[in-house]
């Protein structure tokens, strides 16, 4: 059950080019599940959601993958507060597709943009218990420096052999040794049979919107697409 909280907050590291890593300090020890959000409380009736992307072994800090482009105020105007104020308002935990425990599916992960910051806390989540099935994290942005953690992952992938990482980027140089295109697109031509698998999704919700149609004409079930954008599109 969610609860309003007052937070120190601080933008910690510039992770891309529009991309902010923000650090909440939380007043009291708070549980989460992996794959939950935060409510940024702006007003009465302005409360806008974010990611978790903590391991939810962490109680008393989170950290945030904040996305603001210039013309992006919705994001922005929360990294202003955070400069100015140095504390956030939140509602949290919050959201019903977080990743359902104990699991032996084999696990496949679509994040767009910042909506890595939902897949990483169920990765981080996973790896910490062990993985006991293949668990796929594809990962799509228009270009490679936009996938802040591109490294990090491929070391985990080296670490862990039931960890697949399949990057996907729109717009690709030579050197690119991984997909081009659409990050679906990336899943459905690597994996023909997705009946076994439960997948855990987030970005902007014409892209949830897609990949859920998509895989729905391919036979899927909505029991086993997990997403919070679901509810709404």
């Amino acid at each position: 059950m969610s609860e309003q909280l007052t937070c120190k907050a601080a933008i910690t590291r510039q992770l891309a080019d529009y991309v902010w890593e923000v650090s909440i300090e939380l007043p009291k020890p708070v549980d989460f599940k992996a794959g939950q959000y935060l409510q940024v409380v702006m007003g009465e009736r302005d409360k806008r959601p974010f990611s978790i992307a903590s391991d939810p072994a962490e109680h008393n800090q989170w950290l945030l993958h904040v996305g603001a482009t210039p013309d992006n105020s919705y994001a922005g105007e929360v990294l202003t507060q955070i400069k100015q104020q140095q504390q956030l308002i939140i509602d949290a935990p919050a959201g019903d597709a977080f990743v359902k425990l104990p699991q032996q599916q084999p696990i496949v992960l679509i994040a767009g943009g910042t909506g890595f910051s939902y897949t990483y806390s169920i990765l981080q989540k996973l790896l910490a218990d062990g993985l006991q099935q293949p668990v796929y994290l594809y990962w799509g942005a228009r270009q490679a420096s936009d996938l802040y953690l591109h490294q990090q992952l491929e070391q985990l992938a080296e670490q862990h052999p039931l960890f697949n990482y399949r990057p996907v980027i729109e717009e690709a140089s030579a050197d690119w040794s991984y997909a081009v295109g659409l990050v679906h697109h990336a899943v459905m031509a690597e994996r023909d049979n997705l009946s076994d698998c439960q997948i855990y999704m987030a970005g902007r919700f014409e892209m949830v919107r897609v990949i859920r149609d998509d895989f729905i004409a391919r036979g899927l079930s909505m029991s086993q697409l997990h997403g919070d954008a679901l509810a709404f599109i």
